[in-house]
């Protein structure tokens, strides 16, 4: 044959590129966009920074011979790999392709996913992981089993190291379901995005059951019922803006500083509704989104699971720029009682932000636990406990703002002083108490109460008694348990000395191998 020139070798390596870029064939992608959905690389383009991708395990391929899959080997072997740039900024990322195999793995396609969890681990960057996958590839058998596991392990080693975010742009089924449950968070697009352990058919099979495959893991379910879910999109184009706007929060390891943002929204700036938004009567609701948009750089609130547990909110702000993990009681949801989906919720937000060195402000409206049979045989115990155990963990600057109600052990599971808070703020109208004026009124002049003539009038009297001496946030201040009791107005200008003050806490913890989070 003799040897080859340059640009038979040249033409050889372009025909293999244009084949590996071709996926699954033009048959299979057009199947794919009839579904609403785009191609493995179509997806990273519109993720990350224009012409920036590059691409590495083009040519890969599988190596199973079971079944007749050595007749096809498509290059790539379903799972594009490589890095590129959202905002200037390094990230890795894998993207399933559906076209080729259903997007299933194999072996090679588990291998080229760990390798890219290696790197970025090593250059220390974020990875996203776009999944697009009919689920294991029963032809590779273990192999592919084991895949998942060498994937897993990677992602627990990552978790709290570098951001980890999966994206569910198809079906995503059985032990698929588990690499983006351990990573930082899921995003999904409403109508293609599909995630379950076991699938329709199983479960009428097994219980009898009927659901659709939407109803059972769409985007809406896990984000709204399950709470596996943190973001979901009416399109994918506004899911991957949603990627890009979490990850301008987050450092791109657990060792760099969290990034700053030019604003020109001055911290001086004071908001004279915020008097008037959160009433002094305990019993009236209000919108807490209301308080944190009048509070934050430019209004601007992001949130993280807006549609489950919505008793409790967690997301992210700006303040002078700076980033910070904002939890805070939603005061017209359920009074903004903690409950065992609240109290999941907001741990799990709480030692994210711990683990990327995002200051962590708490506003604090709450009248205690959600009462019942139900949340009691539940785990509300443990549950929540969960809470306690994550702000008492977190050793970032701990900020909280008290707006009104403060009772009980809710007071001290959202961020109390003796759960670490390094600055407690609170507002004039704030009642930091064991329990509301009404109820310990009840339990303290019950006797005078009953004696009383007219026990209804005296009854109101000993209410408003108590709610002037103990309910206001003076006497926790006179305790040094509440550093500053603040204006509303003042609330901006505070927080930003407050995060000024505090971005140099270092904080020592007893030396052991890890703790035991209740579960």
């Amino acid at each position: 044959m003799g040897i080859r020139s340059i640009e038979e070798l040249c033409e050889e390596l372009n025909a293999k590129r244009a084949s590996a870029s071709l996926g699954g064939g033009k048959e299979a992608v057009a199947k794919q966009k009839q579904k609403g959905k785009g191609t493995a690389r179509e997806r990273i383009s519109q993720l990350l920074d224009p012409e920036s991708f590059v691409e590495i395990d083009e040519f890969v391929t599988h190596r199973c011979t079971n079944f007749g899959l050595e007749k096809t080997k498509p290059l790539g072997d379903g799972v594009v790999t490589g890095w590129g740039t959202i905002d200037g900024r390094k990230v890795f990322v894998f993207s399933q392709d559906f076209t080729v195999l259903g997007g299933s793995l194999g072996e090679k396609h588990a291998d080229k996913i760990c390798k890219v969890l290696d790197m970025a681990m090593e250059m220390g960057c974020p990875v996203i992981g776009i999944n697009d996958s009919g689920g294991a590839r029963i032809q590779e058998a273990v192999d592919s089993l084991n895949g998942y596991g060498e994937i897993f392990f990677r992602n627990t080693l990552a978790s709290g190291v570098i951001p980890q975010i999966s994206v569910i742009m198809g079906p995503t089924a059985g032990g698929a379901v588990y690499s983006p449950a351990l990573t930082d968070f899921v995003f999904m697009v409403e109508g293609t995005s599909v995630m379950h352990i076991t699938g329709p058919a199983v479960i009428k099979a097994v219980t009898g059951e009927e659901v659709t495959s939407e109803e059972l893991g769409g985007a809406k379910t896990h984000n709204t019922k399950s709470g596996n879910a943190h973001f979901s999109a009416k399109s994918e184009e506004e899911c991957f803006h949603q990627i890009r706007k979490v990850l301008s929060y987050l450092p791109s390891n657990n060792l760099d500083s969290v990034p700053l943002e030019e604003t020109g929204d001055s911290v001086e700036r004071g908001d004279l509704e915020l008097r008037e938004i959160v009433p002094t009567n305990p019993n009236k609701s209000y919108d807490v989104h209301d308080v944190l948009t009048r509070i934050l750089d430019d209004g601007v609130f992001t949130e993280v699971q807006p549609g489950w547990a919505q008793n409790i909110l967690t997301g992210y702000g700006r303040v002078g720029g700076r980033a910070i993990g904002i939890i805070a009681n939603q005061a017209k949801v359920m009074a903004g009682c903690l409950d065992i989906d609240a109290s999941d919720k907001a741990s799990r937000f709480i030692r994210h932000c711990d683990a990327f060195n995002l200051p962590i402000v708490t506003f604090v409206d709450v009248p205690g636990y959600l009462p019942g049979v139900t949340q009691e045989h539940n785990g509300i115990i443990r549950q929540g406990a969960k809470l306690l155990y994550a702000y008492s963990e977190a050793t970032v600057p701990l900020i909280t703002i008290i707006l009104r109600k403060a009772y009980g052990g809710a007071y001290l599971a959202m961020s109390g002083k003796a759960l670490g808070a390094d600055l407690v703020f609170a507002w004039p109208q704030s009642e930091i108490a064991v329990m509301g004026a009404e109820g310990a009124a009840n339990i303290v002049f019950k006797k005078e109460i009953d004696a009383a003539d007219d026990p209804g009038a005296t009854r109101m009297e000993k209410i408003d008694e108590y709610r002037r001496a103990f309910a206001t946030p003076y006497v926790a201040a006179e305790r040094g348990l509440v550093d500053r009791v603040i204006l509303p107005e003042e609330t901006r200008k505070e927080l930003w000395l407050a995060l000024c003050g505090m971005d140099s806490k270092r904080v020592g913890r007893p030396s052991k191998k890890h703790g035991v989070i209740p579960h």
